[in-house]
């Protein structure tokens, strides 16, 4: 995935700082461990990125966290319905069981777009922070 280095998508989809992409905002790597899913780290080791720009900050990744859950749950109805041929009553089983079992992902994705819409890769942070 270093091939994304320098966008936002990089930054996305695998919970690194958005300024400089060096270090995880997560205190855990691991999103099912479900006491810590969402606790991140205050600032950027490296850059010193305030993660929390304002109180309740987050709060806005909720409708973030909709449309990705409602990505997720098509994506478990083409593959359930479409794909397999699952009846209605088996693919809304599928559905739910696929948003139970994601919800980690979800909510870790959301914050990550979140955060990413309102900051940006800024190359020299990401250069003077390695050094």
């Amino acid at each position: 995935m270093s091939f994304l280095k320098g966008t936002k998508l990089y930054s996305i989809f695998t919970g690194t700082c958005p300024v400089c992409q060096n270090e995880s905002m997560y205190v855990k790597s691991n999103p099912y461990k479900l006491s810590t899913t969402l606790e991140m780290h205050e600032r950027c080791s490296h850059c010193h990125t305030k993660y929390k720009i304002e109180p309740s900050f987050f709060y806005g990744a909720m409708y973030v966290s909709y449309a990705v859950g409602i990505a997720f749950a098509t994506a478990a109805f083409v593959i359930a319905n479409l794909i397999f041929k699952a009846s209605l009553l088996n693919t809304f089983f599928a559905i739910v069981i696929t948003l139970v079992v994601f919800l980690p992902i979800i909510l870790r994705l959301s914050r990550n777009i979140w955060i990413n819409i309102f900051m940006g890769y800024n190359k020299e942070k990401a250069v003077s922070a390695s050094k």
